[in-house]
């Protein structure tokens, strides 16, 4: 895929074998450039000296999604710095497997500050530059358990805010159509991560994998690959979608 002269913006993007990582190397990879935005610095340099050492493009930027005016302080130096920012994916997440009976008040917000909040926040105060230039790709990651209700590691809090982000990416769509800018979700299943790996014995994997129809969990790959397609330019009719990585797992 060719993003030749386009730049993007990753948000929580710097783990070493996270979704949002694959994302933005298959996007350098197509000669974009591309700023890893997350709260690890540490994470965040090895990110960008492993796109670099592919001959990548790559910038890092410490943000914190779940603060307004952090956010608007960031966007501002960075479009300031790179002139245009052509593509955002809000990757930014995190889950808790707390049951409903035991969620905090606390706990409920910090799932939607930073699963809804942080894409809220981001896209807002990046809409104005997409629509100012014509043109914008917008990738908002959902997940199954927005669809389902729950999964194996999301409680209900974070199914509802992964169902939020499914309504506020098509309500995104229908408004800024006639701008050029689109604005899509992917709802991976099981994935395979750092994340999903630490909490999954072997035999627990093993199980799960077995109740996929396609008999293996997901790879970052999988959903970076459609990540990577609606942030292209030949993706300028699709807008408003919500595309299932999940292997058959759940089919609606």
């Amino acid at each position: 895929m060719n993003f030749e002269g386009q730049t993007a913006l990753v948000t929580g993007a710097a783990s070493k074998r996270g979704i949002g990582r694959e994302i933005a190397r298959q996007i350098s990879q197509g000669g974009g450039t591309v700023i890893i935005a997350d709260i690890n610095q540490e994470m965040l340099e090895n990110a960008v000296k492993d796109i670099d050492q592919e001959k990548g493009s790559a910038y890092s930027a410490v943000l914190d999604v779940t603060s307004e005016e952090k956010v608007k302080q960031s966007l501002d130096e960075l479009i300031g710095k790179f002139s245009k920012i052509d593509i955002l994916v809000n990757n930014a997440g995190i889950t808790r497997p707390t049951g409903v009976l035991d969620i905090s008040e606390e706990e409920w917000d910090l799932i939607f500050d930073v699963n809804m909040k942080g894409t809220f926040f981001v896209t807002q105060h990046l809409l104005p530059h997409m629509k100012e230039n014509n043109y914008g790709r917008i990738v908002n990651l959902s997940s199954v358990s927005g669809k389902r209700g729950g999964g194996i590691f999301g409680g209900s809090h974070y199914s509802a805010a992964k169902a939020a982000v499914t309504g506020f990416s098509k309500a995104v769509a229908r408004e800024m159509a006639s701008f050029g800018i689109t604005s899509n979700t992917v709802a991976p299943g099981l994935i395979a991560t750092d994340i999903t790996g630490g909490m999954l014995t072997d035999e627990k994997k093993k199980q799960l994998e077995n109740d996929i129809p396609a008999k293996r969990a997901g790879t970052v790959e999988d959903v970076a690959n459609a990540v990577a397609f609606l942030a292209t330019k030949e993706s300028s009719y699709i807008t408003g979608e919500e595309i299932d990585i999940n292997g058959g797992s759940h089919i609606d």
